[in-house]
């Protein structure tokens, strides 16, 4: 093992045991928060989802990956035998769907970061279908469909936020959340990476996956992904104007986390949480 293993090895471990040691300051700090919302924004791949879920568990929240809602959309319209290309019809269904998040129950201790619920139906795994991958990035392009998301969206995070809801806040991950959905939130973060170690990223979850895929043309994909996203006419992404920028090229998660912790501390003019 080089040095420079050891050492990150060794960095990683204390960050962990930090975290660990101050698990109650945490909570406690989670309960000042108001509104209780926490806007977590990010290209593919830049670990936001990975932080999220971490500083949600962290504070005792609701993480809320909204990208499920378009995948809910998705997954409606293919099960009532709606075309995806009829964005009109599609985007008349994400009006009138009722889909919403909770909590997970005891008995859905599935590996699940929320229950996903259109009708109340409980669709938590049924939008992980592989017909829904295929189709849900046309789905969350029609202006229709995100006016609706984004309406869904708030309304959720304001009951979190209110505190009216079966956990004291919520943590939102998207590509518009700070700058869209809830520009009020108590705090924003803006999480980045370079696109090659975004795209290592990916390129290393899809082999896991049992997915053969060249390294450039993941790099590719990416760099094109984010053009799209940053370039649409409505909600690009981009970073909100008091967003707090964390850069995670080359770091631990744990790492991450606590520089997540530390925005929160220093949003609510506390000193470090691991000082």
């Amino acid at each position: 093992m080089s040095i420079l293993e050891s050492n990150q090895i060794e960095r990683s471990q204390i960050e962990h045991s930090q975290i660990e040691r101050s698990g109650r300051s945490v909570r406690a700090l989670g309960a000042q928060v108001r509104p209780a919302i926490i806007a977590i924004d990010g290209p593919a791949a830049s670990g936001k989802s990975t932080v999220g879920y971490r500083l949600a568990n962290a504070l005792g929240y609701l993480f809320f990956d909204t990208g499920v809602m378009y995948r809910a959309v998705t997954w409606a319209a293919l099960t009532r035998g709606i075309a995806i290309e009829d964005e009109p019809a599609v985007g008349a269904l994400a009006h009138a769907l009722e889909i919403d998040l909770c909590s997970p129950q005891p008995a859905q201790q599935d590996g699940r970061h929320a229950t996903v619920r259109v009708d109340g139906q409980d669709v938590t795994w049924l939008i992980r279908a592989p017909e829904v991958d295929r189709n849900v990035s046309a789905v969350s392009a029609y202006r229709e469909v995100r006016c609706a998301m984004t309406a869904k969206q708030r309304q959720i995070a304001q009951r979190y936020g209110r505190g009216d809801a079966d956990r004291p806040g919520i943590v939102l991950v998207g590509r518009d959340i700070g700058t869209v959905v809830v520009p009020d939130a108590a705090l924003k973060l803006y999480v980045d990476a370079t696109p090659q170690e975004r795209a290592r990223r990916r390129h290393h979850e899809l082999l896991q996956q049992g997915k053969t895929i060249a390294p450039e043309q993941v790099l590719a994909d990416m760099i094109r992904r984010d053009r799209i996203d940053s370039e649409r006419a409505l909600a690009p992404l981009r970073p909100a104007a008091d967003a707090v920028r964390i850069d995670n090229t080359g770091q631990s998660a744990d790492a991450t986390l606590v520089q997540a912790l530390d925005a929160l501390w220093a949003t609510l003019g506390n000193c470090r949480y691991a000082g």
